[in-house]
């Protein structure tokens, strides 16, 4: 990957996805790279819209928008319908195949994890989903150093559940590694 990340983290109010870029941000700092953090979400607090934007680079950041997205998570249906037609081919997506699922073009590069359900089922606490997919988003694109990842989230997560987000994080790079991602890409001709 090139020197400037955008990343786009989407989903729904309540899955923790500002927290996730505030960590982002804080572990990039904490790298020593340049970097802009914003965000946004629905009127509803839980369940509406949730969006945050990361950019992460080693050069002036100029703008604080994330407008070429390199790296998209999608953690429900909604996100992923909205926000897979406005990225380029070459973004790395992860979805999080508890609520994602159906045909797209094979021009994308989707890879889908258990993230929400892998929370929910090996750390017991679904609450830490958002951990687990900064786990499998830093396993595949090495963003910043993992350590310095590690103990920024423990700086920075509500106290005393630092070890347990930690944990979720691990468990993000296991994810990856054992290649739980599964690239269901389909034709062109599918999605007419």
């Amino acid at each position: 990957m090139g020197n400037r990340q955008e990343i786009l983290l989407t989903g729904a109010g309540g899955q923790g996805l500002i927290l996730a870029a505030i960590i982002m941000a804080a572990a990039a700092v904490n790298d020593n790279k340049n970097v802009v953090q914003t965000q946004s979400y629905g009127p509803e607090a839980r369940g509406g819209a949730s969006m945050a934007g990361v950019i992460i680079d080693v050069d002036t950041i100029e703008y604080p928008k994330v407008t070429k997205p390199t790296v998209l998570l999608c953690m429900n249906q909604v996100s992923f319908n909205k926000y897979l037609p406005k990225v380029e081919p070459n973004c790395v997506i992860i979805a999080d195949s508890t609520f994602v699922s159906g045909t797209y073009s094979d021009d994308y590069n989707v890879q889908l994890f258990p993230i929400t359900k892998s929370a929910r089922e090996i750390i017991k606490k679904e609450v830490v989903a958002n951990m687990l997919a900064l786990g499998v988003i830093n396993a595949a694109t090495n963003l910043v150093d993992r350590q310095i990842f590690k103990e920024s989230i423990f700086q920075m997560a509500p106290k005393g559940s630092g070890e347990l987000n930690q944990e979720a994080f691990d468990l993000g790079y296991k994810l990856f590694g054992e290649g739980a991602g599964q690239r269901i890409n389909l034709s062109a001709e599918s999605n007419k």
